[in-house]
């Protein structure tokens, strides 16, 4: 059977978000009644100190290295960095998703309650009802042999004592809300009838159903085109507004989290590098890291040039070179950079920190991005 194609639309061009000197601003809305369990005061979410460890037959995996950050209601809290940088493992360990020989420590606050220290019947309660997550392929998240009716079914049985009608009501409302054509129609059919982008579109469906608090996004629009890629971020910023969430957005591309983010992290080697609003980390940022990964953004500045790579590849997370991880590729580095590896501190900007013995030579340099440019000479 074919494919069913998007629905019939004009092509969108990407979604415009702030440009690299404005940061995104929340939408005005009106304050709504706080939902379950919602405390008052404080963040929504607070990751305390935390550290995934994962022992194998070649040595430790230090997959997560003491990060910190806190969510609050109806943030988009971005987090970038390249392939193996702990993005999706710290994520997982919030959802309670790692596999048993995973060593973590450290604290997860939900509302001030360390999931951490939770049962596991606790933690599943959570998972769906509280915190959602929507996973990279949706493919392989969604089960092949059962209807996508059923699926989304099943997310609310397990968690609502309602009957199977009423819940497949609720699907049709998902389905509609996300922007899937002839929505009751479509309850029947199978993962392999629907295109990938319509399929991302039933994940998110899915993550939202039961109206959670938190969202966690890991790389939503991964193997999709630039068209569908700009619609499902749309629709993601729409259903989030819809059911009063807050977004962690775990992507290696920051032209989605210049569009969304609030604020952002930057991970490398399993730790926070730098952390602070959009604004701050696209147009000053304070880590060579994250410099290099601007500079390696197409845009108008660089047409018709070559586009500027970070030099080398990312250390291994079982045997870490002394010092900062990045040294080994920072155009910046001197020799106590190679000794001892920075904290993460606070910069010349209010709640911006980096972890960077140099941050105030990359600030007094008027194009951060030119720092991997060869004959630069910076030092």
């Amino acid at each position: 059977m074919a494919a069913a194609d998007e629905p019939p639309r004009e092509a969108e061009p990407p979604r415009q978000g702030p440009a690299w000197g404005h940061a995104a601003e929340p939408p005005p809305r009106s304050q709504p009644a706080r939902r379950r369990d919602r405390s008052p005061d404080g963040p929504l979410l607070e990751v305390e100190h935390l550290s995934v460890r994962f022992p194998t037959d070649d040595g430790v995996v230090n997959a997560v290295r003491d990060i910190s950050y806190t969510l609050s209601e109806r943030e988009v809290l971005g987090i970038v960095g390249e392939s193996g940088s702990g993005k999706s493992v710290s994520s997982l360990a919030v959802m309670g998703l790692l596999p048993r020989s995973a060593q973590v420590s450290g604290r997860i606050l939900l509302n001030g309650k360390d999931v951490l220290k939770m049962s596991a019947k606790e933690q599943r309660s959570l998972r769906g009802r509280r915190i959602a997550m929507i996973f990279q392929d949706p493919m392989t998240a969604l089960n092949p042999v059962y209807p996508i009716g059923d699926q989304l079914a099943e997310a609310v049985r397990s968690h609502e004592a309602v009957s199977k009608k009423i819940a497949l009501e609720r699907a049709t409302e998902m389905l509609d809300l996300v922007g899937i054509p002839r929505p009751k129609e479509r309850l029947g059919a199978y993962p392999f009838e629907f295109s990938g982008g319509m399929r991302q579109r039933v994940m998110i469906a899915m993550a939202v159903i039961n109206k959670p608090d938190i969202i966690i996004a890991d790389e939503p629009t991964t193997a999709l085109d630039v068209t569908v890629q700009a619609q499902i971020l749309e629709k993601l910023v729409e259903v989030k507004d819809a059911v009063d969430a807050a977004i962690v957005l775990i992507t290696h591309d920051l032209g989605v989290v210049a569009g969304m983010a609030h604020r952002v992290l930057v991970m490398y080697a399993g730790r926070a590098v730098e952390n602070g609003t959009m604004d701050q980390v696209f147009t000053s940022p304070r880590m060579p890291y994250t410099a290099g990964l601007l500079g390696s953004i197409p845009n108008l500045d660089t047409q018709g040039g070559r586009l500027r790579p970070i030099p080398g590849a990312p250390p291994s997370l079982i045997n870490l070179p002394p010092g900062c991880p990045f040294s080994p590729r920072c155009p910046l580095v001197e020799d106590r950079c190679q000794q001892t590896e920075p904290d993460l501190a606070a910069t010349d900007q209010y709640g911006h920190v980096a972890a960077c013995h140099r941050w105030g030579v990359l600030a007094d340099i008027a194009s951060p991005t030119a720092i991997f440019r060869a004959g630069t000479g910076v030092r």
